[in-house]
């Protein structure tokens, strides 16, 4: 049995950088970090007496003969990209809903993609698991998506990462010392909006627009290249706000369904009392909303959205690995 976790991630500036249609072009960049909210998967050989070929649990169960009847996507393809022998157990939890905008299914890929290399005894590179999870949602399910969510899944911690035209990817981590991890994320607030929407719509419109936006794009990345220089220096929490309300209005025009009343009120009410700016983490329309607030305005902050949910983070430096492993 092998149990393997990847972690999730918030991003501050550069998403939709990430997406082949902009990166093709010249080069992408993302500023992210992952956080201390995982996806989880297990894999383990299944007991002949349960005569059941594949046994599947997530957010629902699945008892099927063949790989082809699978109809959990990432499992399917990560078997067919990794084949392990049946009769196989695999089941997979988070810490957080799925469609939140913090890049669980890219976890998710990553975590399976390790946990079948280790139930066949294999080791895998940090980045042949980034680049095998993302090709599977990317290139082998079509799906409409960057490839920010692979890489912080398989790397952890701050990093910048600057995607190329040629398909490769450059990580430079963000050295961040104990006290500035807590003076961040001090100034960090997660709130559950308890919208969820399947992002699928949003990116394939964003996508189709991206020769359009690509003035809005190019100042997204530019954007993420400041960060990254100002993270160097010290960390200014204002700054750091600042900049994300300017990515949340540069955002807001890349695709309809980006923003709606409702959130739009949230996130008037958190600058109200305080927050220096923010946005809805991942494609929008829904899931968590991101401030950035000076220490002393957090709890004036949760008073203006009392009808939102806080969720506390904090920095996770580790990206993906197996956790657990039991010999056959």
């Amino acid at each position: 049995m092998v149990v393997a976790r990847a972690p999730l991630r918030v991003s501050f500036a550069g998403g939709g950088t990430d997406l082949q249609e902009y990166y093709a072009g010249g080069y992408g960049a993302v500023l992210s970090t992952t956080i201390d909210k995982f996806v989880y998967v297990t894999i383990k050989r299944h007991g002949a007496l349960f005569n059941e070929r594949y046994r599947l649990n997530y957010s629902e169960s699945e008892n099927v003969r063949s790989l082809d009847e699978i109809r959990n996507a990432i499992i399917r393809e990560s078997l067919r990209a990794i084949p392990i022998e049946p009769p196989i157990y695999v089941s997979t939890v988070a810490d957080i809903p799925a469609l939140s905008g913090l890049g669980s299914s890219s976890s998710f890929a990553v975590a399976m993609v390790l946990a079948l290399h280790a139930m066949r005894g294999e080791r895998v590179s940090t980045i042949a698991a980034y680049e095998l999870a993302a090709r599977i949602e990317i290139e082998i399910l079509g799906r409409p998506m960057g490839k920010q969510d692979h890489a912080a899944a398989a790397f952890g911690g701050l990093n910048f990462f600057r995607f190329l035209a040629d398909g490769s990817t450059a990580v430079e981590p963000m050295a961040l010392s104990p006290e500035d991890q807590r003076f961040l994320f001090g100034g960090l607030q997660l709130f559950w909006t308890d919208q969820r929407r399947d992002s699928s719509s949003v990116l394939a419109e964003q996508k189709a627009n991206t020769a359009t936006r690509r003035v809005e794009l190019d100042a997204m990345r530019a954007q993420a290249e400041s960060l990254r220089g100002a993270l160097r220096d010290r960390i200014d929490l204002a700054a750091l706000g600042r900049m994300l309300d300017e990515g949340w209005r540069l955002k807001r025009g890349l695709a309809e369904g980006i923003s709606n009343p409702l959130i739009d009120d949230w996130y008037a009410r958190a600058r109200a009392a305080g927050a220096y700016g923010g946005k809805i983490a991942g494609a929008g329309g829904g899931g968590f909303l991101l401030v950035v607030v000076a220490p002393e305005r957090r709890q004036a902050v949760a008073n203006a959205l009392h009808d939102l949910v806080e969720v506390p983070i904090s920095f996770e430096p580790e990206g993906a690995r197996i956790v657990h492993t039991i010999a056959g």
